[in-house]
């Protein structure tokens, strides 16, 4: 007979313990430890019940490149790696509210017109309530199948009937399984539901969308082993605030990492941006201090941003250091070396440091913008409004090169940049001819002194 054996699993790592703990003694998280049942002579979880692979030789199996399906949305389609993959499974997280139905029932309606019915399982919202977003977005269609169902079993029976072309799960975190005793959501149905229907998906060759929850630190609710049994992982970015949504692959089995698809919220759903840079710059302020732009490149595509910068002196005994879009230690480090190497004095003063447009920005190319951007604040010197700068700064001072220069250039020049500040390494090494003026800096003296000259 089965036996029950009662344990204790952290809702946000998946430790277990015997007893119940305060603070789970793996990644420090409070109040996520909960009780949950096993019963030993059930099957383990995460051992498929389907028969075992033969071994192949590498030699013997053919290639080629895999077949790819267009969403009908050329943004969603970019941070895929150029369209949907048969039998992937793609996991999509982001805050309340962003977006994440909303875009996936819009590419859900695209493929489904190209290639067959779509099912869209609801565990969250009732039919009525898709309708009214469908009806929002102007959907009609009679090949979107809907199925309010949790229970996973019940789940892959209906799509083995229908075999649709794609399969979206909303959301991965109501569903669960018979097998296992634990609530939904829990470390253990996330787990063993995610397994069950990727393994579904790769025998019937069906593309999968998992809609995740996300805690309040930003990261998928659930254990860390769903982001590794996936394909693809994208973060929904983006203040609901504003009408900017940014899509961003931080996993990609069968494209590049980091690419980012940039969307507008409209009443009529989200609508894909296909130039981003003159977007993000439209609104820059001219003849203002404390404003630079900068080329980042994003995945495959580079991306021109504007990064403001505030410094004053303060009024309290400790100066104040607030970032939006950079990395908080990666701007504390620049303050230094400022301090250190060009003399500036930045010791009693707050800084404030923005990307406009709620993009975050992770390449260390970015490190002259926010340079330039403090130093013109301090100084209140206005930067001539067309110039470009790129570069990483080293912690003696020195501007070392960086990547992909030619696509930054290219997009400069698309916008109508005139000057661009780069690296010396970088601008003795241009292959091509740019109708721009192009200034090599060796270190963030000459940096500077070009920039507020």
């Amino acid at each position: 007979m089965s036996k029950v054996k009662t344990i204790f699993q952290c809702q946000a790592c998946g430790h277990t313990s015997p007893k119940w703990l305060g603070k789970c003694p793996d990644c420090d998280a409070w109040n996520t430890i909960v009780e949950e049942r096993q019963v030993s002579g059930m099957r383990q979880a995460g051992r498929s019940p389907f028969e075992k692979p033969r071994p192949l030789v590498l030699s013997s199996i053919s290639g080629g490149k895999e077949k790819r399906v267009s969403t009908g949305i050329k943004e969603f389609d970019r941070v895929l790696g150029g369209g949907v993959v048969e039998g992937s499974v793609v996991l999509v997280g982001g805050d309340p509210g962003i977006g994440k139905s909303t875009l996936l029932m819009q590419a859900v309606w695209h493929l489904s017109e190209r290639t067959g019915k779509a099912l869209y399982v609801s565990g969250e919202e009732s039919p009525e309530q898709i309708k009214l977003r469908a009806e929002r977005l102007s959907i009609h269609s009679d090949n979107i199948i809907l199925l309010p169902e949790t229970n996973l079993e019940a789940v892959i029976d209906r799509t083995n009937s229908i075999i649709p072309c794609v399969i979206v799960i909303d959301s991965i975190q109501t569903m669960y399984t018979d097998e296992l005793s634990s609530a939904p959501g829990s470390v253990g149905q996330v787990r063993e539901c995610a397994f069950k229907l990727m393994s579904f998906a790769k025998r019937a060759k069906i593309p999968l969308f998992l809609i995740g929850h996300v805690t309040k630190e930003g990261a998928i609710a659930g254990p860390r082993v769903l982001e590794h049994i996936v394909d693809t992982v994208l973060y929904f970015e983006g203040d609901r605030g504003h009408s900017f949504r940014i899509v961003r692959s931080v996993k990609n089995r069968f494209g590049s990492t980091n690419e980012i698809g940039v969307f507008e919220m409209t009443d009529a759903g989200l609508l894909p941006i296909e130039n981003p840079s003159e977007l993000f710059l439209s609104e820059r302020p001219e003849g203002v201090s404390g404003s630079t732009v900068v080329a980042s490149i994003e995945g495959t595509r580079p991306l021109l941003v504007e990064i403001q910068a505030l410094v004053s002196p303060t009024t309290f005994g400790m100066p104040r250091r607030t970032c939006m879009g950079v990395d908080f230690n990666r701007v504390n480090l620049l303050v230094a070396v400022m301090e250190k190497i060009a003399g500036l004095h930045l010791g009693g003063m707050d800084i404030f440091v923005n990307v406009v447009g709620g993009i975050k920005t992770v390449e260390p190319a970015v490190d002259l913008g926010i340079v330039g951007a403090i130093a013109s604040s301090l100084r209140e010197v206005p930067i001539e409004p067309k110039t470009l700068v790129f570069g990483e700064v080293g912690l003696s001072g020195e501007i070392r090169g960086v990547n992909q220069v030619e696509g930054r250039m290219k997009e400069a020049v698309k916008i109508g940049f005139t000057r661009a500040l780069i690296p010396a390494s970088n601008a003795s090494r241009l292959k091509e001819h740019f109708p721009i003026e192009v200034i090599g800096v060796r270190n963030v003296d000459e940096f500077l002194e070009g920039i507020l000259a």
